[in-house]
């Protein structure tokens, strides 16, 4: 059979590489008003940058999730830079990461 139809039947049927570790979340780091909580996980090629970047509002807290394809092979590295990818998403989007997405 063809390597990426056994792959996929891996994937569905729960065999081969094992799922992805999460690691326990880091403290929050306070960033113009937003909260982030780097949260990166352990997959088979390193640690994967992941977090939340959550802030207060008067109707109560929101939280965005985010995921990204970066990879780290140490645990401290990821961290970091799951805080700079922060950063910049607040930067670049402010509150309308908390909007509803059109799609």
């Amino acid at each position: 059979m063809a390597p990426g139809f056994m792959s996929f039947l891996r994937g569905v049927l729960g065999g081969g590489e094992r799922p992805p570790e999460a690691a326990a979340a880091e403290s929050a780091t306070e960033y113009k008003g937003f909260s982030i909580v780097p949260a990166p996980r352990r997959e088979s090629s390193g640690w994967l940058t992941a977090g939340t970047i959550s802030k207060a509002f008067p109707d109560g807290a929101k939280e965005h999730k985010f995921i990204r394809a970066d990879t780290y092979s140490n645990r401290d590295d990821a961290v970091a830079f799951c805080i700079t990818k922060a950063k910049q998403i607040i930067d670049e989007q402010g509150d309308r990461m908390f909007a509803p997405s059109s799609r």
